[in-house]
Formats: C-alpha cells, sequence, structure tokens
C-alpha cells in the first residue's frame, strides 16, 4: 500500500541519468527513503524549456533529439513499473514541477544527479531558493571524482597533460554499483491531484520516421531504441563481435555503425553507464588482449571525463564568446551563412553531406563533426556559439560537457595548445571519402525532406 503523504518522502528526479544500472544516486536515493521508512517517488520532466528559441531562432532540442530521449524514457518506465512501481512524468520547467510536488507531497525532499552545467545547475539554484531540500550526487564521469590526482579546480586545462597525469600507471575507475532490483513504495496521490499535478502522458512517435533506409538510427522503428536495455545489448554485441580490437583503425570512417562504438547516443541520455562500457571493455582485454584499439576507447573516455572537470573548473566562463581566452573582438556573426550551414547549403558538398546526415539522423561522426564545426567557424567566420547551438538541438547524442568543450577546442576558445583548427573540406574528403560514396550517398537527400 502506498505510504501517507504527511510523511516526509523522498522524491527521485531522472536527469540524464535514464537507466537502472551502475545508478548511484538511485541508490542513495532508495537509501534514503529505506533509512527515514517512507516512500520514494520517481520522476522525469520533460523540460518546456527545450521548446524555447535560442538566439539564433530555433528550438533548443529538435524532432530526433526529442523522438530519441523520449524511448529512453519509455524504457526507463516499462523496468520502473517491472519493479512495482511507476515513473510519473511531467511537463513544464523542471523546477517549478519540483517545488509543487514538494509542497504537495509534505515537503519531500528531491535527490538527483549533479550535473555541473550553468543551465542545469541554476534549476537546482531555483529548487534550493524556493526551500525544498535537494541532494545532488555526482555520477556521470568515468573517474569518481575522490579518485582524481588534485581535486578539478587544480587540474590541468589541457588534456594532454591531464591524461599524463592520471594515466600513471593506469586510471582507477570505480566498479560498477549492481542493478536496481527493486523500489520503496510510492505515496499517495490525493493532494497532489488536488494541486493541479496531471502526469505527462507523452505522444506516441513523437518525430517522423528518417525519410531514407540509410539513416543510421531509424526514429520510431525498433522498439526502446534509445533506452537502457537497447544499450547493454549493443554493449554486448560490440564486445562479441570483437570489434574493440579494431577500433582505432575504423574510428575515422563516416558511413555504417561498426566504425566506431556508437556508444555516445545512449551515454548522453544516461541510458548506458561509462564505467559499464569501461569495464565491458576491461573484461573483454582479459580474453581477447589489448591493444592500441582497446586503449583508444579509454583514451575516447578519458577525453569525455575532460570535458567534465573543466565544467567543474571553469563553469559559466566556457559559454562566453571568449570561452577560456581573454575577451577579445570576434567577427560580426553572418546569419545568412550560419542558415546555408545548417541547411545543408553551403554548396561545399563535402559538408552538406555531413549536415544532410545530421538533420536527417541526428547523428553524424566524429571526424565530420570536426569538418562542420570548422568550416563554420574558419571558412563561414560565425559564432562558435550559434554552431554549438544547433548541434545541440540536432544531436541525439547531445552531452552538454563534450558539446561545448569540442566547439570551444576547435573555435580556439578552449584548451588547444594550437590556439585553433582548421579543417580543409577539400583534403578532408580526399582523405576520408576517397571514392565519394558518403558524398553521392547524401547529396541525393534534400535537407529537411
Amino acid at each position: 500500500m502506498p505510504h501517507n503523504t504527511k510523511s516526509a518522502g523522498v522524491i527521485f528526479w531522472f536527469r540524464n541519468d535514464l537507466r537502472l544500472h551502475d545508478q548511484s544516486a538511485l541508490r542513495h536515493a532508495i537509501e534514503l527513503a529505506t533509512q527515514l521508512q517512507t516512500w520514494l517517488l520517481p520522476v522525469y520532466v520533460h523540460d518546456s524549456s527545450l521548446n524555447a528559441l535560442t538566439p539564433w531562432g530555433f528550438a533548443r532540442a529538435g524532432l530526433n533529439r526529442m523522438a530519441w530521449q523520449q524511448s529512453a524514457v519509455d524504457d526507463l518506465a516499462a523496468q520502473v513499473k517491472a519493479l512495482g512501481s511507476q515513473l510519473f512524468q511531467f511537463k513544464g520547467q523542471p523546477a517549478e514541477i519540483l517545488i509543487s510536488l514538494s509542497q504537495a507531497l509534505g515537503q519531500a525532499r528531491v535527490v538527483c544527479e549533479d550535473i555541473a552545467a550553468p543551465f542545469e545547475q541554476a534549476q537546482i539554484q531555483a529548487l534550493q531558493q524556493s526551500g525544498v531540500q535537494v541532494q545532488t550526487l555526482w555520477q556521470s564521469s568515468l573517474m569518481a571524482i575522490e579518485d582524481l590526482p588534485h581535486p578539478p579546480a587544480q587540474l590541468p586545462d589541457q588534456f594532454t597533460a591531464f591524461r599524463r597525469l592520471v594515466e600513471r600507471p593506469r586510471f582507477k575507475v570505480p566498479q560498477q554499483i549492481a542493478c536496481i532490483q527493486s523500489l520503496p513504495e510510492l505515496p499517495a496521490l490525493q493532494t497532489w491531484h488536488e494541486r493541479g499535478l496531471v502526469p505527462f502522458v507523452p505522444a506516441r512517435n513523437p518525430a517522423p520516421a528518417a525519410n531514407d533506409a540509410r539513416a543510421l538510427f531509424m526514429q520510431g522503428q525498433t522498439p526502446c531504441l534509445g533506452g537502457e536495455r537497447e544499450a547493454l545489448k549493443h554493449l554486448q554485441n560490440y564486445v562479441d563481435r570483437s570489434l574493440p580490437s579494431t577500433y582505432k583503425i575504423t574510428r575515422n570512417g563516416l558511413q555504417g555503425m561498426d566504425y566506431s562504438t556508437k556508444w555516445s547516443p545512449w551515454l548522453a541520455t544516461g541510458a548506458l553507464s561509462a564505467r559499464t562500457a569501461w569495464h565491458a571493455i576491461q573484461s573483454y582485454e582479459a580474453v581477447q588482449g589489448a591493444n592500441d584499439s582497446t586503449y583508444w576507447i579509454g583514451f575516447e573516455l578519458l577525453w569525455r571525463d575532460h570535458f567534465r572537470w573543466l565544467h567543474l573548473k571553469h563553469g559559466a566562463k566556457l559559454y562566453g564568446s571568449s570561452g577560456l581566452r581573454p575577451p577579445q573582438t570576434h567577427s560580426e556573426h553572418d546569419e545568412k551563412k550560419f542558415s546555408a550551414w545548417c541547411t545543408a547549403q553551403t554548396g561545399q558538398r563535402f559538408i552538406d553531406a555531413g549536415m544532410r546526415e545530421l538533420i536527417t539522423t541526428g547523428y553524424t561522426s566524429n571526424r565530420m563533426r570536426q569538418n562542420l564545426a570548422s568550416y563554420l567557424i574558419h571558412d563561414l567566420g560565425c559564432d562558435w556559439r550559434a554552431g554549438a547551438a544547433w548541434f545541440e538541438s540536432q544531436l541525439i547524442d547531445y552531452d552538454v560537457y563534450s558539446n561545448q568543450g569540442n566547439w570551444l577546442y576547435l573555435s580556439g576558445q578552449g584548451t588547444d595548445p594550437r590556439g585553433s583548427r582548421r579543417f580543409n573540406p577539400e583534403k578532408q574528403a580526399k582523405d576520408y571519402d576517397a571514392e565519394g560514396r558518403y558524398q553521392s550517398l547524401w547529396s541525393a537527400l534534400t535537407a529537411g525532406e
């Protein structure tokens, strides 16, 4: 039976951690509820601010990204239901929803993961300022903060120096936390409904399917495609096919599923834990042996961590026009050139092919992303923040840390010791698409179809 709402309970707010495996924040919330002999309410808030327009005139989250996110939430909801509980979904401003829920449920406390980015931190501050008890727990990185050789504020800004510091002799990755097998009871919900807090029922198929069968991720075609169960299945399949042994050789590919791990869409929503992925590679190495490719997968996961430590160190400074560089005068942003880039109408065939893939599937390779960003910044002379915002809107694997860090790096406003990096699109096309197959594939599509 549900607990009475008069006893202060625990609301667990799922953010970018849509999973039950390796879930230290949820584990803590369960232990807290058990200790207090009270209930636990699992909540996910569909943030209405993602529909708001950016300064460049488009929504913060596009259809492909929203569809991927929803499929991850759907899978989580099904798993929570199987444990005898329920994931309650709401739509609106997260702070407003959670404040109302806390008040309706007897000043319930909120537990959630910690996200060290300005927008996400502001949500926590709004809760705290309203009087809601909030506890955040850090859990999205490969390494634990306490295992770093120095506090984040004292870590090197440049990745190479950071890597050399933590790789001696082998960086430490905590063991995974056992998968959640049970959840505390739910609260009684009468007062909640009396306050007009109506759970959100998402529409089915919120985004159209990609218009071409060759699209990398076909939205809406596979049940729970973005969810935890599919993430773990994909991880196991990647290992079983011995693909970790060839990662470094193939990682700069442009087409198909096998040239890279393709973990990022699930890592982005938290449907896959970075530590789970890492330990899968460790187990693989124990049987198949380690090589440059298996090492390089860990190298890439360290990059992902590095961008997290930079956020803990520098915070909002990473979001200014000059980034980590001294204030400087920038060339004026060209809206027409930016629009041409967004809609794959720059006239540069290699770049337009990459933008068409991005628009259609919500995904493109890391090699292509570097080319797209470089072209916008160095060839078109546009504001790097506009490009970062477009990627945020379009990518199904949008990660606030990596997206900001990579755009800063390529613009020369981040931690690149060379200052900036321009990729020559003609040379890149010759090096990575010599026969023009990738360009032919996507040049047949009209942007936005």
